[in-house]
């Protein structure tokens, strides 16, 4: 039996420190880091010498920084490189950051913080990472076959819109959220998992794109037709009977907080079939759960087809049950969406 080669990865951060933690918690999982960089111009020959699988890149660096890297890597074509944003989170890192996403970065890690354990650090690095080096390329990879969906209808129903998304999500929020009406159905929520810091970043660029008022929520909003308002890193968004908002400390529900799954199953309760949940790209299974209580409750459920997303985890779990009543293109999610919620 012939094993797998190691993925070879190239580190790049301005603090040796740091490098050397990354590099050793990718090398206990058996990666193999190639080169170390210390600012993005090191980084680039890096990546030109070795040719990597991916790139661990912080932000914050001397002369070429991370946001540079990441343009000059999508100027030189080729092959694609999966790149990793390892960084620290300020206000203006968080916003940097969500530029990132925008030039092409795949995810981010929050660089840990002094007193956290790098255990969950290394784990969170090894997970993205595989997610990262498994999609490759091309993002849309070879399933067994599922039942196809059914195509969105124009509803009679003015329904509650609940997105859940991961991996890839920003950009697919960008690519959504500015094509929608000014008023939406009962009103927007959405779980786009990222780390805490990140999220206002996010709701910021999106509302100045969007009809639709995007922002953070804050908690005790009620829907409001007008306002899509996006949990959270590091809270979980609920809601309580009548409509109201409410952000939770609760534990983290399989390593995630938001919990997409949590936001649903609330929604369902309170809505019942005037819900539309829409599942975009993301790894894991987050939303699944979810999608089965507004399946019993008669609500209904779009999926981002699997030739658009950046990683095909979530709506895969969906559909794969059954349970999605569409799957449809990211470029055709806007009128779908706006269909379904009778805006």
């Amino acid at each position: 039996m012939v094993s797998e080669p190691p993925t070879r990865v190239v580190v790049a951060d301005d603090s040796a420190l740091m490098r050397r933690i990354i590099s050793s918690a990718l090398a206990r999982a058996g990666v193999d880091v190639v080169a170390e960089a210390a600012d993005g111009d090191e980084a680039l020959a890096a990546c030109e010498h070795h040719r990597p699988d991916a790139l661990m890149l912080d932000l914050s660096m001397p002369g070429l920084d991370g946001i540079g890297v990441l343009r000059a890597l999508r100027r030189a074509g080729g092959r694609p490189l999966p790149v990793i944003v390892v960084s620290a989170f300020s206000p203006a890192q968080g916003a940097r950051a969500v530029d990132a996403l925008a030039e092409g970065a795949f995810d981010l890690v929050a660089k840990p913080r002094i007193g956290e354990s790098l255990d969950g650090f290394a784990e969170t690095l090894v997970r993205k990472l595989r997610a990262a080096t498994d999609a490759g390329p091309n993002t849309a990879k070879p399933t067994p076959p599922v039942a196809p969906a059914s195509r969105a209808i124009r509803s009679s129903v003015t329904r509650a819109v609940l997105i859940a998304t991961s991996t890839g999500g920003p950009k697919a929020l960008a690519a959504v959220l500015p094509k929608l009406p000014s008023r939406l159905g009962l009103g927007t929520l959405i779980v786009q998992h990222m780390p805490p810091g990140f999220t206002r970043s996010l709701a910021a660029r999106l509302d100045q794109s969007s009809q639709l008022t995007v922002r953070e929520a804050s908690g005790g909003e009620m829907l409001d037709p007008s306002v899509a308002l996006l949990a959270p890193g590091g809270r979980h968004l609920r809601l309580a009977a009548g409509g109201r908002v409410t952000l939770s400390d609760e534990p983290e529900v399989g390593a995630l907080r938001p919990r997409a799954d949590l936001m649903i199953r609330d929604a369902a309760q309170v809505y019942g079939e005037r819900t539309l949940l829409v599942v975009m790209t993301g790894m894991g299974n987050d939303g699944l759960d979810g999608a089965a209580e507004i399946k019993r409750r008669g609500g209904r459920i779009l999926v981002e087809a699997q030739s658009t997303c950046t990683v095909y985890g979530m709506p895969r779990a969906v559909q794969e049950a059954a349970l999605a009543d569409a799957a449809v293109p990211l470029n055709e999610l806007p009128e779908a969406i706006a269909a379904e919620a009778a805006a």
